[in-house]
């Protein structure tokens, strides 16, 4: 069935949104804070029961309790810190876009740098990154936090590209996997892992890649476009192979696995990146513009990285 049916919070564009139970959550989006200059980032830490997020302009990491409900530091300042992701140990991943490296957070608050550098120049400011079972650490590296002192450091691209690049967990080697796009943003790996997908925020789409055995990939198709004023930044699946998409102005978008876009969530600020999280997985956290959302919802959200 098509044709648009509006509930709540819920904009019903195909009956898989239905049938999926995907609009049965909760009616309404709670603010667990609204004091960010601009929010992305967030990431559940499962075994503190907490989320963490960036604060971009700011240029510090914000912490959120699940148990009290209080908003606290996590880090300032904190390199004008985007994506976050945990690895395999729940380390803590961040891409420092003002720094222009990715980072990981080690348990007794020391960091290590994972990425900073590409052939012997700096990479432009990584925005997003996942962990895979094989314990490589993949991210995205558009120019955003290069063409303004909004975000990060204004400067010039040493490389000359906007490029997805992995990180061998053996060597620390850092080696381009994709490369053709306008602004490389949001990355996931389908819950089998045998697909990448990347959102171009610049171009508009997003593109599925087979993975390979040897870590490298094939393909580059496109699997949805953007419409209206939507503008894709960060992607999650949720564990029936659903695919939910921060589209900015659009809400939250909801595509099917064949590509088509089934339903939304409608938010009232500019979304930016959605995550996963609580104790059964079934919490969505939104960040968009100055604001922290959470809502309880009826699907669940794909193993963060499959048991290897």
């Amino acid at each position: 069935m098509s044709g648009t049916t509006r509930t709540s919070i819920y904009e019903i564009l195909d009956d898989r949104f239905r049938t999926g139970r995907c609009a049965n959550g909760d009616e309404r989006l709670e603010r667990l804070h609204e004091e960010s200059r601009w929010a992305e980032g967030p990431v559940y830490l499962p075994a503190w029961r907490q989320l963490i997020w960036s604060d971009i302009p700011n240029d510090r990491m914000l912490r959120w309790d699940e148990a009290t409900g209080t908003v606290g530091l996590f880090r300032a300042p904190a390199g004008h810190s985007n994506g976050n992701t945990l690895d395999r140990e729940g380390r803590l991943i961040s891409c420092e876009q003002g720094n222009r490296r990715v980072i990981r957070t080690e348990p007794d608050g020391t960091t290590t740098v994972l990425a900073d550098r590409f052939d012997g120049k700096r990479l432009n400011s990584p925005n997003d990154a996942v962990v895979h079972s094989d314990g490589s650490v993949w991210f995205s590296d558009p120019t955003f936090g290069i063409t303004s002192d909004y975000e990060g450091h204004r400067a010039e691209s040493e490389i000359g590209a906007c490029n997805v690049y992995r990180v061998d967990p053996a060597s620390g080697e850092v080696q381009p996997a994709a490369d053709g796009f306008g602004g490389p943003n949001g990355l996931v790996f389908s819950p089998d892992e045998r697909q990448l997908y990347v959102s171009d925020t610049v171009a508009g789409h997003i593109r599925v890649f087979d993975v390979r055995d040897d870590g490298t990939l094939d393909g580059g198709t496109v699997f949805a476009e953007a419409k209206d004023d939507a503008r894709f930044d960060n992607i999650r699946f949720d564990d029936e192979g659903r695919l939910w998409v921060a589209a900015m102005h659009g809400g939250v978008h909801c595509y099917a696995p064949d590509g088509t876009l089934i339903g939304r969530i409608l938010v009232p600020e500019a979304v930016s990146n959605l995550a996963f999280g609580g104790p059964k997985n079934n919490h969505m956290f939104i960040t968009a513009t100055t604001t922290l959302y959470s809502l309880v919802v009826s699907v669940t959200g794909a193993p963060r990285i499959r048991p290897a």
